[in-house]
This record gives structure tokens, C-alpha cells and sequence, in this order.
């Protein structure tokens, strides 16, 4: 990603504006970053993410797209005056031109039609055709969102969900825990005229136990996850199905990440050291023939997505018994229910598809204190997600431990950017990550006898399932469960 000069039109030019007082002081030089999206075909540009233009930026990242679909990010440093879109997209394409030219030869465009708006209906690019037919086939999904206590930020997710480009789907908001009446009370106020928008709780906290109750209320052939903190793009269900196309036997698809917002050194560091975002090409993942390079694979799962931005064929994921109640967030694992389910998709002989067209954006944390908590959560996580597959199959212990110095060369080789957050006031970042990781462990251990316990306790349905062998409930009948609103 290049910086290159210039600004968006319509930006105010001002003196950096001061980090919020919340967040602390900003390091000297810091400087917020805005967010914008170019859309080549009509030379469209607006802001995006959280922030969305209500606050003063001199530099920005720009997500280009063409036709709808993504293909890369540009850095634009906007200190002199400000720059029209078509300047911004001759800029653009000095960097991205590879990714243009083979998006328009797909197309069976010329290179000179790429700021050209569609003349009608009939004159389509072949990909936005290719949409529309995916639209007209796509199978009912349903979209689950686990929630705890923050009904501001539900409340944003679930207005983008509502104005998806899918035909039909439903949306599944999980209260887990809950200590106040507030997101049932925004769902009977705001959502009461939305009949694809239902509400259960679950009263046992744990992000992959709020998943789990999710998955046994979805009644689509696929089922979506995301985070109650993201900003969704209007195309991104539609081409988390188009995920399921690409390949045969895909039960599990990711998409690209990007952030909500760039206001704070925290949220500046971590977008460009832990990197959610995947790349702009397609990928398939699997244990044959699209078996990537690399000593670290599968148990480098993190390579494959996030949870905030997930799809499974339904059937195939009740069959692999759903997520491990005793891993994520809300455990004392502190994570690692997504890495374990990409994991169990891939061991069970299925292929993961990565579909960057299928965006989100998702909510840094903003403060150097609540980065140094995610990066132990995020340590934590890596840590049980590696002792769940030892307790689970021990025969691959000795395939573990044979690449755990490829995988401490890797540490080492972070090690330069633990020594830039240090420069920006974030000391410490990595360490906490490995303190994490020789925590993650016994959290997993414990927690999986514990929450096990309580989980078949609470819920005499559980059956074994899954070549794992943890639980999962047995599916509640349709229509008569007690916690359970239609909105």
C-alpha cells in the first residue's frame, strides 16, 4: 500500500485533530486517518466506516472497487490541497493497475471503460450479471449476531443487515448474559415491524455459546456470523454465498476485514501488525490440492479469517458439533472458537473458502489499555485452540511440536513491530501476546471441564457430535421456546 499526495474532494483541510480525551493524549505527530471508498465505474467517492466524514482527516486509506468488488487499499496523504475522484483514480490505478486490467478482461471490458458509469440495464459488466443470477438462486441464510450489553452498537449492525442486497434471510441477535433488559427492550422498540429479525437469550455468557444457540434457532441452509460492533457492506451475505460456489464441499467461508475507524494509535497499529484484513484475491483452503506453502498450516488457522466475518453450510456445522463451549471470548480461553471451527472444517475433510468481496469493517479497540487486554485475549486464544486439538486428537502431538521452531521463527520475526508500538506509546504489545499464550492453556483445560459441565447440566439435550466429540444441544422444537420472541 502506497502513500501518495493529494485529498479527497469534499475533506476540510485542518490542523490534526486532537485524539478524543477518552482514549488519552496522542503521541506528538499522530494524526487520525479517515476512511473512504472509490468506486471506479462512475468515479464515485464517499466516507465509510464509524467515523464517516464527521471529523476532520488530512490522510486517508482508500478501499478502490470496481463493479462492486474490492480490489485493493490506497494510502493518500492530503497536506497540500484538495484532489478530484478522477485524479484519485489515475492515482489509484498507478497502483492497482495489475488488479484493474484483469477485472475488466474477466468483464471482457476494455482498460479505457473503466470510469464509465453503465450506460443501462442491458450494458451490465459481466460480474454485476453474475451477481444478479446469484441473487435469484441464493439460498435462505440466516445471520447471527451474539450480543452482551451494548445495544448502541447493535443497533447499527443490525440497520446495515436490514439493508443487505440478499434475497432472503433472517437475523438472529443472541442477548448472552445479560444483566439489563436493554437489548430486548431496542429490539421491541426499533425492530417490532421487522418479521426476519428474532430475538433469543442465552443465559450461559461465552461468545461460542451464544454461536451455538444460534446456530440451533437458524433455520437457513447457510448461517452467518458477525460481531455486534462491525459496520456490514450491502453485498456482503450475498458474496459470502457466492464463497460457497467456488469450490465443491466448501462448508465454511471468510471475508475481508477492514477497520471501522482510524482514530488512535491503537487502532493505527493494530490494523497494520495484525493485519485481519486477508488480500483482494480468492483463496481455497483444504488438506489436497489447495493445501498452501508453509510449514505452519492448518494450525496457523488465524490465516484463514476471523469470526467477526464467517460463514458454514448449516448442516455441516451442527454436524461438526458447532463451536466449543469452552473456547471464546467470555471463557477463560479468551478466544480461539473460530480457529477451532476453521480447523475441525478443514480436518474433517471439507475445503474453507476466502471471499474478500464479502466485507465488513469492525471496531479497533481505541486505547493502548484495551489493546494490551486483546492482545493477551488474542495470545490466550492461539493457546487453548492449540491444547483443544492436542486433548481431542493426541495423535497429532508429535505433528505440533515438530513445527514449533517454524513457529517461534515467525515470533521473531514480529518482533520489529512490537518495537514500533513501542515508539508509539503502545510498550509491551508482544509480550502480553506470549503471556497470553502460556495462559490460554490451563484456561482451556479448565474451562473445558467446567463449562461442559454446566452446559450439559443446564441443557439435558446435549448430544456428543463431531469428530471432536464435545456437545451440542439438540435443536429446540420450531415455535415453542420460551425466551424466544418474533419480532
Amino acid at each position: 500500500m502506497r502513500r501518495i499526495g493529494g485529498a479527497a474532494r469534499g475533506w476540510k483541510q485542518a490542523a490534526p485533530t486532537p485524539v478524543a480525551a477518552r482514549n488519552g493524549p496522542a503521541p506528538a505527530g499522530f494524526e487520525p486517518v479517515g476512511l473512504l471508498e472509490l468506486e471506479l465505474a462512475g468515479l464515485r467517492c464517499r466516507p465509510v466506516g464509524r467515523a464517516r466524514g464527521a471529523r476532520a482527516h488530512r490522510s486517508a486509506r482508500v478501499l478502490v472497487r470496481l463493479h462492486g468488488t474490492p480490489l485493493g487499499v490506497v494510502a493518500i496523504d492530503g497536506r497540500d490541497s484538495p484532489i478530484a475522484p478522477e485524479t484519485m483514480a489515475v492515482l489509484a490505478r498507478r497502483e492497482l493497475g495489475p488488479a484493474i486490467d484483469a477485472h475488466l478482461a474477466a468483464d471482457g471490458l476494455a482498460p479505457a471503460s473503466v470510469s464509465e458509469p453503465f450506460a443501462s440495464s442491458t450494458d451490465l459488466p459481466r460480474c454485476v450479471q453474475e451477481r444478479l443470477e446469484l441473487a435469484a438462486r441464493a439460498p435462505f441464510a440466516s445471520v447471527v449476531v451474539g450480543t452482551r450489553e451494548r445495544p448502541e452498537g447493535l443497533a447499527a449492525t443490525l440497520d446495515d443487515l436490514l439493508a443487505l442486497q440478499y434475497p432472503r434471510f433472517e437475523i438472529i441477535v443472541v442477548d448472552n448474559a445479560s444483566t439489563t433488559g436493554r437489548t430486548r427492550e431496542l429490539l421491541e422498540r426499533r425492530y417490532a415491524d421487522h418479521p426476519n429479525v428474532r430475538y433469543v437469550q442465552e443465559p450461559l455468557p461465552g461468545l461460542a455459546v451464544a454461536h451455538n444457540r444460534g446456530l440451533d434457532e437458524a433455520r437457513g441452509e447457510i448461517v452467518a456470523f458477525t460481531d455486534d460492533d462491525v459496520v456490514v457492506d450491502p453485498l456482503w451475505l450475498l458474496e459470502l454465498a457466492r464463497g460457497f460456489e467456488l469450490a465443491d464441499d466448501v462448508a465454511c467461508v471468510t471475508g475481508l476485514i477492514l477497520p471501522a475507524e482510524l482514530e488512535t494509535p491503537a487502532q493505527l497499529w493494530l490494523e497494520d501488525w495484525v493485519r485481519l484484513d486477508k488480500g483482494y484475491t480468492p483463496r481455497l483452503f483444504d488438506l489436497g490440492p489447495n493445501r498452501p506453502p508453509g510449514k505452519l498450516f492448518p494450525y496457523a488457522a488465524g490465516t484463514f479469517g476471523s469470526g467477526a466475518n464467517m460463514a458454514f453450510r448449516t448442516d455441516a456445522l451442527r454436524a461438526l458439533g458447532g463451536f466449543d463451549p469452552a473456547t471464546g471470548t467470555g471463557s477463560r480461553a479468551r478466544g480461539g472458537d473460530d480457529l477451532s471451527a476453521f480447523f475441525s472444517v478443514l480436518a474433517a475433510g471439507h475445503t474453507l473458502a476466502y471471499q474478500p468481496a464479502a466485507i465488513v469493517r469492525h471496531a479497533h479497540r481505541p486505547d493502548a489499555a484495551s489493546l494490551r487486554r486483546l492482545m493477551f485475549d488474542y495470545g490466550a486464544g492461539l493457546g487453548a485452540f492449540l491444547t483443544k486439538i492436542v486433548v481431542d486428537r493426541p495423535s497429532l502431538l508429535t505433528d505440533i511440536a515438530w513445527r514449533i521452531p517454524f513457529g517461534a521463527a515467525h515470533a521473531v520475526r514480529s518482533r520489529p513491530a512490537g518495537r514500533r508500538a513501542d515508539a508509539h506509546g503502545l510498550a509491551g504489545l508482544a509480550a502480553r501476546e506470549r503471556l497470553g499464550m502460556l495462559a490460554g492453556p490451563p484456561g482451556y483445560l479448565i474451562e473445558r471441564r467446567r463449562r461442559r459441565a454446566l452446559y450439559t447440566s443446564r441443557r439435558p439435550g446435549l448430544r456428543a457430535s463431531g469428530p471432536e466429540g464435545h456437545g451440542r444441544p439438540e435443536p429446540p422444537a420450531r415455535g415453542g421456546s420460551d425466551d424466544r420472541a418474533r419480532r
